[in-house]
């Protein structure tokens, strides 16, 4: 397959990369968690004092990420009056899931904060949800007022899907059986629209839905009787990506033929806080990095019916 690096691809308006939305957000919360739950000092207080920092600091999270998202990425940008757009048919559907598995993950770092903040246990799960979905349909808001993109009901769709993922578990099951993960893959098809997709690493990690894909990793021993010989931290994996997607939508191009394609991948994963850590450091590590889709053997599946076996992919 000949690449040609200086095809010009039809121009067109692509979304705000999509984790740049999530990134933001998920290290304020971090952060915040971290300095509380962490810190000795404040885990003395009474919960009375718990509760009123964990709304100083949620609200003052919420407003920060929204202040700074919009200086450093849409005040570039011309605004306009809030308005809708329909991009349901761009990237195969790899930045909807996207958005699900950003709801969801910023709804599961929630769940140490409120739980740390003596929130009654019943009303976590809302809190978490609700929080999460208020973090990134502001984001929406923030497309909808900008010229070059427009509120998605799509995206909106997607966000709630992955709030109400994690909160139906948490009703259910009191705990996370089906984490939604991330993990990345460069691909050989930044290099053709760099405009686009990206110039180096940092932006094509944020910009190239082709070397993203997202997982559905389901924890095998809790769906399992009580104490059967199964591995407490070992999962299963479902990923979802695609390839060959040199534009958002699918644009003719005679000169390298691309063809774009689905990707589906099976494969084995880890539950890192299931793991018995000794040190708490430990255990909020893997809490922190419990998004990731942990390498191993896969099966790919290409939409064409092609099989392909890696002996380690991310």
């Amino acid at each position: 397959m000949i690449i040609h690096d200086d095809v010009n691809f039809p121009a067109h308006t692509f979304e705000v990369p999509l984790l740049v939305k999530f990134i933001l957000p998920l290290l304020l919360i971090i952060t915040t968690s971290s300095c509380t739950c962490a810190n000795a000092q404040l885990d003395s207080l009474s919960c009375e004092q718990k509760k009123k920092i964990t709304l100083t600091a949620t609200a003052l999270t919420a407003t920060t990420g929204y202040i700074l998202l919009n200086e450093l990425w849409y005040k570039n940008y011309p605004r306009s009056s809030m308005h809708a757009f329909n991009d349901n048919g761009e990237w195969l559907q790899v930045d909807k899931v996207g958005h699900a598995f950003s709801s969801y993950t910023l709804s599961n770092q929630l769940k140490s904060l409120y739980t740390w903040s003596c929130a009654p246990q019943k009303s976590i799960p809302y809190y978490c949800a609700v929080t999460s979905l208020v973090f990134m349909s502001s984001i929406e808001i923030l497309d909808g007022r900008s010229a070059q993109w427009g509120f998605s009901w799509g995206d909106m769709m997607a966000n709630t899907t992955g709030s109400l993922l994690f909160f139906s578990q948490e009703k259910i099951w009191e705990e996370q059986r089906i984490m939604l993960k991330f993990s990345y893959t460069p691909s050989t098809f930044a290099s053709v629209n760099s405009e686009l997709l990206g110039r180096n690493f940092q932006q094509r990690l944020m910009k190239d839905y082709n070397a993203q894909t997202y997982w559905a990793s389901f924890n095998v021993h809790s769906f399992l009787a009580s104490g059967a010989d199964f591995p407490r931290w070992l999962n299963i994996a479902i990923g979802y990506g695609a390839t060959k997607m040199i534009t958002a939508k699918n644009a003719a191009d005679d000169v390298n033929n691309f063809q774009r394609e689905r990707e589906f991948y099976f494969s084995f994963d880890a539950d890192l806080e299931r793991v018995r850590w000794k040190k708490k450091w430990m255990q909020r590590t893997a809490k922190v990095l419990s998004f990731i889709k942990i390498p191993g053997p896969t099966l790919e599946i290409r939409e064409n019916g092609n099989l392909k076996i890696h002996g380690l992919f991310f």
